[in-house]
């Protein structure tokens, strides 16, 4: 019995090593998922840039909306932290090439 508890533990091992994640885990999903394009979506539609902008629209859209919603000039810092979100998140998604 002994020898079996350990040689399923090595058998384990050797899958966390082999795969990078145990059985259990779930596979890793290739591609953007459904919620990071929605998210991206979103992002893009609060900044009020198109889906493919590059990084200096984003930047620049960026700067305008906190103007708006910036706590100092009536807004919020909800507001402001959804804007820094928008920005972070369409900027990730960029190529690591990506410069304008």
């Amino acid at each position: 019995m002994i020898k079996l508890v350990i040689l399923v533990a090595l058998a384990l091992v050797a899958w966390k090593l082999a795969t990078g994640r145990w059985p259990w885990q779930p596979k890793a999903v290739s591609g953007p998922s459904v919620q990071d394009r929605a998210g991206r979506q979103r992002a893009s539609t609060l900044l009020g840039v198109a889906p493919g902008a590059g990084r200096q629209d984003i930047i620049e859209a960026h700067r305008r909306l906190l103007a708006q919603v910036h706590p100092d000039r009536g807004g919020s810092n909800e507001l402001v932290h959804e804007a820094n979100a928008a920005r972070d998140t369409l900027l990730a998604a960029l190529p690591p090439h990506a410069t304008d």
